[in-house]
Parts: structure tokens; C-alpha cells; sequence
């Protein structure tokens, strides 16, 4: 027969037993509670930026909803800016080629440096009608090429520029075309050394960049071919020719055009929007 304090004690320990494993309970379900508090307010944000986050791109990062509407529209504004503004320089580089050509070509007639035969003689300073839409067209390519290839290598023309120098330019460019056709040596060939000094001095005053005395010498012999193939042809002719079918001194000339050009170009490329990327 169990004894009355055998009983007691263990209902003593039970009843502790239970009253012990009551916090223990009420504690796991309140660590519950707090961690599923927890995770909903981790989660909550979270769940409200992915549904409101605007769509994004890796390459080109976060993205509105509108916004790709809105740089479809400006990328179209930007490629018609530029497009303008490449009108307004070919246009302007036209016209000077034109006013040149009949300035020039009118010192060069005067000292009956070159002939044009009379059937195609023009009534506007005594020059043949197609010759200032070809140095017009002339002037707008090489004008148009000098700052696109200074763009493409990488080294922007900075030196001397400003609208003063480009002017000083001109006009010594004017000047050697003048010597060539006043000036009386005792040979072509003197005269030659004397206008390729002075090119060569007009690139160094004015430009002294690599693609700009490359792009001349290119242009000097390429306007040199052309011209000897147009007198070949019997388009036009040359007095005393030393050179083939022209003047020995005529590619200096070619030279110190492109240059002049070619700065007045660049000039005119300034501020200028750049050419729109294609994607």
C-alpha cells in the first residue's frame, strides 16, 4: 500500500511538470508569432516594390513605363537635329566653294592662265557655267570630311579655333592663288617650290594636325588627277603646261584648298549635336 507521502510528491512533481511545461509552451507560440510578424513585415515591402518597381533592362538600367516612349521620341528629335544641321553646313560650305571658285578662277583668267573653250564660256566672270557647282560640291565634301574624320580618330582639331583665324585662313589661301597667277619666276619650277612653301606654311599656321595634312595631300592629288583626265578629255585647256596636261604649281593650290576648307568645316561642326547611334 502506497504511502500518503509517496502520493504527495508526485502530484507535486506532476502538477510541476505541467506548470513548467506551460511557459514553455505559451513561449515556443509567442516565438511564433514574432517570427511570422517578422516575415510578413520583410516581406510586405518587398512584395509592394516588385508589383510598383518600374521594369528595368541590365544593360540599360531602371526603366519607367513611359519612358521608353519618351526616348523613342527624343532619339527621333536628335536624329532630326542633326540631320539640319548637316543640311545647313553642306549648304554654307556650297556657297563657299561657289564664291571662291569665281573669285579665283577670275584672277586665273585674267592672266590667261586657263582657257575655256567658247561654247562654254558663261556670262558670270568670264567662267565656264559647271565650274562653281563642281568646286561648290567640292567644298561641301571636304568640308563635311575633315571634322568626321577628326571624330573617327579620336583627335578633335583644337588648335586656332575661332572665326578670326579661319578668316586669316581664307584669305592667305586667296593670296597664294594670287601669287600663282602674278607672280613671273624664271621657271614653273621656282614658282612651284615658292607655292608649296607657302601651302605647307598655311597648314602650319592654321591646322598642324596630322589628319588635316593627310586629307590635303590626298585631296592635292586626287583634284590633280581629276584635272588632268578633264584636259585630256579637251574640257578645257592650260597655258604653257609644265606638268603633264597643267601647271606644275597646280596641286598646291588643291592643298591649300583643302585646308582652307577643311577649317572652315570644322569651324562650322562646332557645337554641332552628334551623328545618332543606330541600335
Amino acid at each position: 500500500m502506497p504511502r500518503l507521502d509517496d502520493h504527495f510528491w508526485s502530484c507535486s512533481c506532476a502538477q510541476g511538470a505541467r506548470h513548467r511545461g506551460r511557459p514553455a509552451a505559451r513561449a515556443g507560440g509567442l516565438a511564433a508569432k514574432v517570427g511570422a510578424m517578422i516575415t510578413s513585415s520583410v516581406a510586405g515591402p518587398s512584395l509592394r516594390a516588385a508589383h510598383s518597381a518600374p521594369h528595368t533592362d541590365p544593360a540599360l538600367g531602371p526603366r519607367s513605363p513611359g519612358e521608353g516612349a519618351r526616348g523613342q521620341g527624343s532619339g527621333s528629335g536628335h536624329a532630326t537635329s542633326w540631320h539640319h544641321h548637316l543640311l545647313q553646313r553642306s549648304l554654307v560650305l556650297f556657297s563657299v566653294g561657289v564664291v571662291l571658285a569665281l573669285v579665283l578662277n577670275l584672277l586665273q583668267v585674267q592672266r590667261n592662265v586657263t582657257l575655256f573653250p567658247e561654247e562654254v564660256i558663261a556670262t558670270i566672270f568670264s567662267s565656264a557655267w559647271w565650274v562653281p557647282p563642281c568646286c561648290g560640291t567640292a567644298a561641301a565634301v571636304v568640308g563635311l570630311l575633315y571634322p568626321c574624320i577628326d571624330s573617327h580618330l579620336g583627335e578633335p582639331h583644337k588648335f586656332k579655333r575661332e572665326w578670326a583665324s579661319v578668316m586669316r585662313c581664307v584669305a592667305v589661301f586667296v593670296g597664294i592663288n594670287h601669287a600663282s597667277a602674278k607672280l613671273d619666276f624664271a621657271n614653273n619650277v621656282q614658282l612651284s617650290l615658292t607655292l608649296a612653301a607657302l601651302s605647307l606654311g598655311l597648314w602650319w599656321t592654321f591646322d598642324r594636325s596630322r589628319s588635316g595634312l593627310g586629307l590635303g595631300i590626298t585631296i592635292a592629288f586626287l583634284a590633280t588627277l581629276i584635272t588632268q583626265l578633264l584636259v585630256y578629255n579637251g574640257v578645257y585647256q592650260y597655258t604653257s603646261p609644265d606638268f603633264l596636261y597643267i601647271r606644275s604649281w597646280l596641286p598646291c593650290i588643291f592643298f591649300s584648298g583643302g585646308v582652307t576648307v577643311g577649317n572652315i568645316g570644322r569651324q562650322l561642326a562646332m557645337g554641332v549635336p552628334e551623328k545618332p547611334h543606330s541600335d
